[in-house]
């Protein structure tokens, strides 16, 4: 879900991406589509790259959940045993958030019958790989595109590796594909906490307590992210009890500077909890 109600860096949709390609590439030379068969195979081809999905996505939670779980010395039999419960916690509670998602905004793209909200969630991802599936098996695909973008791509990596040995700043091929296909509404985000990151860093390696500045700048962050997308799943909750767009709104739609007050606000709560964290690193202990 992240994009939806939430950020990530995982690259999770480039999986998911070769994995449409590929199966609807199959599909296609297997059976020959006809304006009939053409909806069931989309179909078909995009539940199977859910379950890819399903499967890289647990994967890539397991992995980091381990590696986190390895560094502060955790039982490996007791993590398994989280992680299990963990899925099937997973599995039986994003369905319904999706649905409420659905009741709240809906999608771009989709038929959005009865929802509340008047502008529905974007879903970038989702609407790129739903394109892919029935441009292959339409047979309107333009290969030449995936081609080079795919010599981009080998050009991306031989030019970070060539700055790596150089010792310059290098050029992450997986950040200039995402930054290249998905839109700035959903990259915004991570490229000012980017910014902001490398600034704290620098200053937390000058704190009398280095560590603990750094600890405390992965706290907020962190709190950042999901309390993001927990806010998210509320406000849709929200939005669905009351059937108002806006059910907890401070002042009228027409008030024009309300978006300015909110981005002053959230750029003023930022400005005092690094000023709080770097004052608290400034501490030695």
């Amino acid at each position: 879900m992240a994009g939806l109600i939430g950020a990530s860096n995982s690259p999770i949709s480039g999986v998911g991406i070769l994995s449409i390609v590929i199966c609807a590439s199959v599909f296609a030379l297997a059976v020959t589509p006809t304006p009939e068969t053409r909806p069931a195979l989309v179909a078909i081809a995009l539940f199977v790259t859910a379950i890819v999905f399903a499967c890289a996505t647990i994967s890539n939670d397991n992995l980091q959940d381990l590696k986190t779980g390895q560094l502060v010395g955790a039982s490996p039999m007791r993590q398994q045993i989280a992680l299990i419960v963990g899925v099937a916690a997973g599995a039986s509670v994003i369905p319904s958030v999706l649905n409420l998602l659905a009741k709240a905004y809906g999608f771009a793209g989709a038929p959005n019958v009865n929802v509340v909200a008047a502008n529905p969630l974007p879903a970038p991802q989702a609407t790129l790989i739903s394109a892919l599936a029935q441009g292959v098996i339409g047979g309107k695909l333009e290969w030449k595109m995936l081609g080079i973008g795919a010599l981009i791509g080998v050009g991306l990596v031989l030019a970070d590796e060539i700055l790596g040995v150089l010792k310059k700043l290098r050029i992450p091929p997986l950040a200039v594909g995402i930054g290249i296909y998905l839109p700035m509404s959903a990259t915004f985000a991570v490229i000012v906490g980017a910014v902001i990151s490398h600034w704290y860093d620098g200053r937390a390696r000058a704190m009398p307590n280095p560590a603990r500045a750094d600890r405390l700048g992965t706290l907020v962050a962190s709190g950042l992210i999901v309390g993001e997308s927990i806010w998210g799943v509320i406000n849709a909750g929200l939005i669905v009890g009351f059937s108002k767009d806006a059910p907890i709104a401070l002042v009228p739609e027409s008030f024009a500077p309300a978006p300015w007050l909110g981005v002053l606000g959230f750029v003023g709560t930022i400005v005092w909890l690094y000023g709080w964290m770097l004052r608290r690193s400034a501490v030695a202990r």
